[in-house]
């Protein structure tokens, strides 16, 4: 989800669309919105059925709160049945069960379910379907789930769900752990407005018809791809409709966007950024996901934005707004997080997709601001971790945090693409969004992890136990000297600012300038304190510094020029580097080398022995690599460059 300030007063519409939202208005707008639903729990009345379809009948009157409607569920029985139970708030009135035209037994409960008496058992595995129809005023059951207002003087109506509010306004399952495979939405509104204008219905997937009935109009639209009931939403107005053309390949498709007559030529103004957006991110991941119905913009009445499944609801406009409600149609939408512990699965991933639409628009330097705003912001306390701990659950502040869910983790995913490359990180992404046991259903983190480490090839899990499941960040010390030309001597030392991590292992990025302008920039892989470096600098240094292009979670770094002799450091020596082959180690009698093991620049290790006093390297790929020997005194690190 993405925004919701309180409901807009629409005095000043055009104002209110124009602005241009940060991840952390995003983030308080979706906490304010999911106040009220939060501390319910998960249902367990509710598991033992599989959604297959549902055919959602909605009458609604923008100008009046108030909604009739019938839901036709399709569902196949999970265990033997004899009840099934759909949340609804208990202030929604159920008139009628039907069962292939047949009336059947329920009750409602103060639970907020509806209790289905079934006229004999359901078989597991066994598909079957039933009719339920309802009517009622949704706004007084819950904070936004159901909204009517006005714009310009005109009626508007939405909804919005996230997370829990979709049984404010239709009988539903809304836990995380089934998607309804297709739907089918019918919404029978009034044909005009008060002032004569026709209205316009919205909803996810392709419209299909529209079917006049004397003064009322009922809007057809399909969707064939599995969906959450939170990211089903309609919404009606006096909307103005215009789209543009993705070519997608040679198979095109529109973004259709509904936006209030008032501010059509503004919207038009800002809106065809979109296809630039759709195509970068379909070149980075794979083709937009929804691609045989829509992709659409559907202007609703409070500040930010909201992900529905092929139509995103906006608030305003702003090119990062746009980029944001975009990027969760493949992450959130496509595959969505399967519990609220993993919700950075969903705003993270959305958050550092419109920081790279800013890298890819703008240019390094601006992205380079972007990641120095989200660092300050994770690092203004020295607390919290990515994924949510169980007992946050319950807290909206805590699950739609701008600084942990939103900011960090867009920042681990940045720190994770450093760690293994371009290449390596946007194939586990592919490969993440493309696993047949996660598209278009649900993932947690341990989804993520398996797809990455399957594409690096590398054990990330120290790497996620740090930086998603560990809180707070690193303050790094760097010491650096330089006795000899040819080389320079490192030692990076760090603490903790919270006691959860024992050490935070990471590739320490360092600018090296040279007394004559020269520049080096290097990334040294820290895995232990007071880890020591040889580096090869074949110039007289000047000075260094720490993470210049602010690629890491950090604060309070010091760089210093140290007078430490580094003398363990010294004590081996190795040659010839580079080398096309074999390595010769020497050492003094005196140390006792415990093991040599060999890295690559993706931190696999390549070689792990014994000292023996040489290393062949042939077989490895050609690159830098990393010579690591634990020793009597401490380890010491060397870089070797392979030919």
């Amino acid at each position: 989800m993405k925004a919701l300030l309180l409901p807009a007063l629409f005095l000043i519409s055009l104002l209110s669309f124009s602005q241009n939202f940060q991840s952390e208005d995003i983030s308080e707008a979706e906490a304010k919105a999911a106040t009220g639903w939060f501390g319910k729990p998960v249902n367990m009345n509710t598991g033992n059925y599989d959604l297959k379809y549902h055919r959602l009948e909605f009458t609604v009157d923008p100008a009046q709160a108030f909604i009739t409607g019938t839901v036709t569920s399709h569902f196949v029985a999970k265990e033997d049945l004899t009840t099934v139970t759909f949340e609804l708030v208990d202030n929604m009135t159920v008139s009628q069960v039907t069962q292939r035209g047949t009336p059947l037994s329920f009750a409602q409960n103060n639970d907020d379910e509806v209790v289905i008496t079934l006229p004999q058992m359901q078989t597991q595995g066994v598909l079957d379907s039933l009719s339920v129809s309802y009517s009622g005023n949704p706004v007084s059951s819950g904070f936004g789930s159901f909204e009517t207002d006005t714009h310009n003087g005109d009626p508007v109506m939405w909804t919005l769900s996230e997370p829990f509010g979709a049984k404010a306004w239709w009988p539903c399952k809304q836990d995380l752990n089934d998607k309804i495979d297709m739907i089918d939405v019918y919404i029978t509104t009034p044909r005009f407005n008060p002032s004569n204008e026709e209205y316009v219905a919205v909803a996810n997937g392709l419209e299909l018809s529209q079917t006049i009935n004397g003064s009322t109009k009922t809007t057809h639209f399909r969707h064939q791809y599995p969906i959450p009931a939170y990211l089903i939403a309609i919404a009606v107005t006096n909307y103005s409709v215009y789209s543009h053309t993705v070519a997608n390949n040679g198979n095109p498709f529109e973004i259709i966007n509904y936006v209030y007559p008032e501010d059509l030529a503004y919207a038009q103004s800002r809106t065809p950024v979109t296809v630039d957006i759709m195509n970068l991110f379909s070149n980075l991941f794979e083709p937009y996901p929804f691609a045989s119905e829509k992709y659409g913009h559907a202007q609703f009445g409070w500040g930010g934005g909201m992900e529905h499944t092929t139509v995103s609801f906006m608030g305003s406009l702003g090119r990062g707004l746009i980029a944001h409600e975009l990027a969760h149609q493949w992450f959130g939408d496509k595959v969505t997080c399967g519990s609220w512990q993993d919700i950075w699965l969903n705003e993270g991933f959305a958050t550092y997709l419109s920081g790279l639409v800013v890298e890819d628009f703008d240019g390094d330097a601006d992205f380079r601001s972007w990641r120095q705003d989200k660092i300050s912001s994770i690092t203004n306390y020295t607390d919290g971790s990515v994924y949510i701990p169980a007992q946050d659950t319950t807290s909206v502040n805590r699950i739609f945090s701008s600084r942990l869910t939103y900011n960090k983790g867009a920042m681990v995913l940045h720190m994770l693409r450093k760690k293994l490359g371009d290449a390596v990180f946007y194939q586990g992404l592919k490969d993440y969004l493309a696993d047949p046991e996660l598209a278009y259903g649900y993932a947690k983190t341990g989804d993520l992890i398996r797809n990455m480490e399957a594409a690096s090839g590398a054990n990330l899990s120290e790497f996620f136990d740090d930086w998603v499941y560990g809180e707070g960040y690193p303050r790094y010390t760097i010491q650096w000297n330089q006795v000899e030309s040819g080389s320079m001597n490192v030692k990076i030392s760090q603490t903790q600012s919270h006691s959860s991590v024992s050490y935070f292992e990471a590739p320490v990025p360092l600018r090296i300038n040279g007394t004559q302008g020269e520049v080096l920039d290097i990334v040294l892989d820290n895995t232990t304190n007071n880890q020591t470096y040889q580096p090869t600098v074949n110039f007289e240094v000047r000075n260094v510094n720490f993470d210049p292009e602010y690629d890491i979670i950090s604060k309070n770094n010091n760089v210093v020029l140290s007078n430490e002799d580094f003398v363990l450091e010294q004590q081996i020596v190795f040659y010839p580097n580079p080398t096309s082959g074999i390595i010769n180690l020497e050492k003094p009698a005196s140390l006792n080398v415990k093991k040599v093991e060999v890295f690559n620049a993706l931190g696999q290790v390549l070689y792990s022995e014994a000292f023996s006093g040489t290393v062949d390297v042939s077989k490895f790929a050609n690159g830098i690599l990393f010579l690591r020997l634990e020793t009597s005194e401490g380890i010491i690190n060397k870089t070797i460059v392979k030919k």
